[in-house]
């Protein structure tokens, strides 16, 4: 049996699923890096890559709350 689609779910384009899936991996490899051994200038680069990804993926949800 087949479950319908739930009508309140947004649908994504294949560009705003690009975008949480890229979101998606930035959070799967931080999770997945030695934090010890990246040192100060990986910590930076990890954390604005995280910050760019959370800044997206709360843009990406605004866009579908309106």
């Amino acid at each position: 049996m087949h479950d319908l689609p739930d009508p309140h779910r947004a649908r994504l384009d294949p560009t705003e699923r690009m975008r949480r899936d890229n979101a998606a991996r930035t959070l799967a490899a931080s999770r997945i890096t030695d934090l010890a051994a990246l040192g100060a200038a990986g910590s930076i680069l990890m954390i604005e890559a995280l910050r760019s990804a959370l800044d997206d993926t709360l843009r990406l949800l605004e866009t579908h709350a309106e």
